[in-house]
């Protein structure tokens, strides 16, 4: 009787590796909301625009080849993470291209430092170190980096609102104008519109009981609030600087020519890499390590705390992403917190955001190509500063949670020394402050640790 009791039980249905597979896939596509995610892919172009023009001007990248291939890696990062993680350039190595000459630091180092670069990115995330770097590094100074780079995008909007900007040469030249179409006037609406839209970019938990149980006038002004913020503002505006680029010099539209570009090998002698190496890849690790691994991960895991990934698979994919597109001309890239507070501010949720993002790329890529060039050229820089301020402050504001003297104490220190210097100092100083206050304060009860009755202030 017993047997044929257990023979009769039904069997649990067990599902397929590649079953498994296909649902995390639907599940990290998935749109949270259709408008809100469109919207938040735009949130990181105040980043990726300006630096992608200055090299393709300044330095002749391959914009065709670089969008075909971002977008591809836009797409899978957004199919693996299930959350807008962004695909940036790399910022270290572009300003080294922009300041030098075509001779010294061309297309061949560029790319050359991008696959040194990438190269040890997977190395540290195959190993484990990467991850072991991620476990270690102190909240306090995570937050120090996230906190000066978003400063410095904050600061760098603020030069793009103010200055006109001269992207090939990587300088300001001159004020901008208050009226015209790349005027003050027109990117001070902008950032007021944003403002509008999407207010401090908290979501007010009690819209829809306010609108249950509210007056008729309350219920009345809590819809009209929550209409204007499913305004797409950052889509809009964005769509607003295309038209824009067309007015400012409609002989744009001649320009255009449809088909891809073809993709060819970069070529690249021992003298590109040993000056990719030496001028790209060492100032550029840090950075990488520091924003566009252990930065990124702990922003993630502060909006998204039910999505699980490590540092290591993020360390590989950003190895992976440059020790392929780099070889082909495509502009080395990497992950950052930045991108992902931008999108994340103007309403990213999911993977499907930034694969959306990547399928426009790869559209654009493939149709126009290089041709592109002319209405980037055109767009005007006043109005990405509107969107590149946001993404600053919204990376800036994950600092916030450090509420303790000391945590702050050293997150200030490492955010000093991060814009004085660069982030690796910035990170060295934080790190070294941190273990001195806790070398100091070795043995001391803390006062949380302190009997609820008693009191330290009579």
């Amino acid at each position: 009787m017993e047997s044929q009791s257990q023979t009769s039980q039904p069997e649990t249905p067990t599902r397929s590796p590649l079953t498994g597979i296909f649902h995390r896939l639907k599940t990290n596509l998935v749109f949270r909301s259709k408008l809100a995610e469109v919207n938040g892919a735009m949130g990181d172009l105040g980043t990726y625009i300006p630096i992608v023009l200055a090299l393709t001007l300044a330095k002749d990248l391959d914009l065709g080849t670089t969008l075909i291939f971002t977008g591809i890696y836009n797409a899978v990062t957004g199919a693996v993470y299930g959350v807008p993680m962004p695909v940036q350039p790399m910022k270290s190595i572009a300003a080294v291209a922009i300041s030098s000459t075509a001779e010294k630091f061309g297309i061949p180092e560029i790319m050359a430092a991008g696959i040194c670069t990438g190269g040890i990115l997977f190395v540290l995330g195959v190993s484990g170190l990467m991850q072991f770097v991620f476990n270690v590094v102190p909240l306090s100074v995570a937050r120090g980096i996230q906190l000066s780079q978003g400063l410095a995008f904050a600061m760098s909007a603020v030069k793009y609102i103010k200055k006109e900007q001269n992207f090939s040469m990587s300088k300001s030249v001159g004020d901008r104008p208050w009226l015209g179409l790349d005027g003050l006037v027109l990117a001070l609406v902008c950032v007021l519109f944003i403002i509008l839209v999407n207010g401090d970019g908290e979501q007010e938990e009690d819209e829809e009981e306010e609108e249950r149980n509210g007056s008729r006038r309350r219920r009345r002004v809590s819809i009209i609030r929550k209409v204007i913020s499913n305004v797409p503002s950052a889509l809009l505006i964005f769509l607003l600087g295309v038209v824009l680029a067309f007015i400012r010099k409609p002989s744009i539209v001649h320009g255009i020519k449809f088909g891809p570009e073809k993709i060819k090998l970069v070529r690249m002698d021992k003298k590109a890499w040993k000056n990719g190496f030496l001028k790209g890849t060492v100032p550029q690790l840090p950075l990488s390590v520091l924003n566009s691994v252990v930065a990124v991960c702990k922003l993630s895991y502060d909006l998204f705390p039910e999505k699980k990934f490590s540092a290591a698979s993020v360390s590989m994919t950003v190895g992976l992403m440059n020790m392929v597109g780099c070889w082909f001309g495509a502009m080395p890239t990497c992950h950052g917190a930045g991108g992902l507070a931008g999108q994340y501010k103007f309403g990213g949720r999911s993977g499907g955001c930034v694969a959306l993002l990547g399928v426009a790329k790869l559209v654009l890529g493939l149709v126009l190509g290089s041709s592109l060039v002319g209405i980037l050229e055109k767009f005007p820089v006043g109005v990405l500063g509107a969107l590149l301020l946001f993404a600053g402050i919204e990376l800036a504001m994950a600092a916030r949670d450090m509420n303790t003297k000391g945590d702050a104490f050293v997150m200030l220190v490492c955010t000093a020394v991060s814009l004085g210097s660069n982030a690796a100092i910035g990170f060295v100083a934080g790190i070294v402050l941190y273990v001195v206050l806790w070398m100091r304060n070795y043995g001391r009860v803390k006062p949380t640790d302190l009997p609820l009755q008693v009191d330290q202030h009579p």
